[in-house]
């Protein structure tokens, strides 16, 4: 590298999968790859594989979850690296970190990395909270004198003084990733490694995190390779922006430009059918969502009749007595608009089959924009499918006060209501 100023630097990174097996397959394949490596070759098998769109089955066992990506940061910048679920984000970050190797590529470093890739990553869950902090810090390269005349305001920062001598396998998700933000924080790495992690903090920490990071990176001058799905984060703490698609770079560039970029590629059509990255057991799941409003060909206005059709697969024959669903819908930049749940409902039909719940608004009080739907159903309290981001939906400027004016936005309140049906 020679601009004094770059930091890090990433040429052709590209990363392939074999999908379904874990190792590089057959022995043939190993045999070829090896004949190919002692003759000066390149591996025949780098040669084949489909692009990373999870969405779609594909007829190559091979897929390239990262293929030839390529920029630099510079000291004291804070990128972002936005896209969607399977985009190669993780990926991408696991590589810069360190963790796994790059198929094709190189990365090129000045200083240390320090990695939040995932909550209580490199935590010993039989060591306090103190001795994590020692062992977290020896990882990054620290002597045991810096460690210690940082931990005070480690502890602080963190907000955990009072559970710091219990084992961290009794800490909570939130409390987990606080001490881990705050070891790499102060610990001063060079280039700072962020994959999504605040999510899990409460808004009060994640207010203090963000704080945090700009003040290493303006005030500091280090660097911060940032990930999120929440844009509002995004926008208020990085500099420049880079956007993945299945893999591959589709926009780098200003921050404003890029979330532009990102959001005007995610509005979904008006019946989703693909729904991928759920969690839980699978026993009651979401089979296809309408949203549509008063005319279902067109997408919904201010002030007009809005649903959400939620039809179930349900082998188990779920009641609605044990059923749950929730619904958190967020705006274009990750903030939380509302959180509407089925607990909240007397229906009287506590032994219906559940296949179908419909979401209602008879006047939609969302201002103009693109919504995100995340969705969540428990069965006898258990999970059975959690879909984060599982769909949008868009909402056009209408005539909420009924006077022939068209408004973007109101301040009116909206009623909202659940309906239950064993038809489909």
């Amino acid at each position: 590298m020679k601009d004094k100023d770059i930091i890090l630097k990433a040429e052709n990174i590209s990363k392939q999968y074999r999908l379904g097996l874990v190792g590089t397959g057959t022995i043939s394949h190993d045999l070829n790859r090896w004949w190919n490596r002692i003759r000066g070759k390149e591996d025949p098998y780098l040669k084949v594989g489909e692009s990373n769109d999870r969405s779609t089955k594909g007829s190559s066992e091979y897929v390239w979850a990262l293929k030839d990506i390529n920029f630099e940061v510079k000291r004291g910048e804070v990128l972002g690296i936005i896209g969607k679920n399977g985009a190669g984000k993780s990926t991408l970050l696991k590589i810069l970190s360190k963790v796994t190797g790059p198929t094709t590529g190189e990365i090129k470093t000045r200083g240390r990395i320090a990695s939040l890739l995932e909550v209580g990553t490199g935590f010993h869950g039989e060591m306090t909270g103190r001795e994590n902090i020692f062992l977290n810090g020896a990882i990054l390269g620290m002597t045991k004198k810096e460690i210690t005349d940082k931990i005070d305001e480690i502890i602080d920062f963190s907000g955990c003084q009072r559970y710091i001598d219990t084992p961290v396998k009794r800490y909570s998700s939130g409390m987990t990733v606080r001490l881990a933000f705050a070891v790499a924080a102060f610990l001063e790495p060079e280039i700072l490694v962020i994959d999504e992690v605040l999510a899990v903090g409460d808004a009060e920490f994640q207010k203090k995190a963000i704080g945090k990071m700009q003040d290493i990176s303006r005030g500091e001058g280090r660097t911060v390779l940032f990930v999120s799905h929440n844009m509002a984060a995004v926008k208020s703490l990085c500099t420049r922006a880079l956007v993945l698609k299945n893999g591959k770079t589709e926009f780098e560039g200003g921050v404003e430009e890029a979330v532009e970029f990102y959001l005007d590629g995610t509005v979904t059509d008006s019946k989703v059918t693909v729904f991928n990255d759920r969690k839980g057991n699978g026993k009651l799941q979401i089979k296809e969502v309408f949203t549509h409003g008063k005319n279902i060909k067109v997408k919904p206005q201010i002030g007009e009749s809005f649903k959400m059709v939620f039809n179930l697969n349900n082998p188990i024959e779920a009641k609605l007595i044990d059923v749950q669903m929730d619904l958190r819908i967020d705006d274009n930049l990750g903030q939380r608009i509302a959180w509407l749940s089925t607990s909240l409902v007397d229906f009287g039909k506590d032994d219906e089959v559940v296949n179908k719940l419909v979401f209602s608004m008879d006047k939609l009080n969302l201002n103009k924009g693109v919504y995100y739907v995340t969705t969540y159903i428990t069965v006898k309290k258990e999970i059975t499918d959690w879909i984060q981001n599982a769909f949008s939906f868009e909402v056009e400027e209408g005539d909420f006060y009924g006077n022939g004016v068209f408004v973007s936005s109101n301040q009116s309140k909206a009623l909202f209501n659940f309906e239950v049906s064993n038809k489909l």
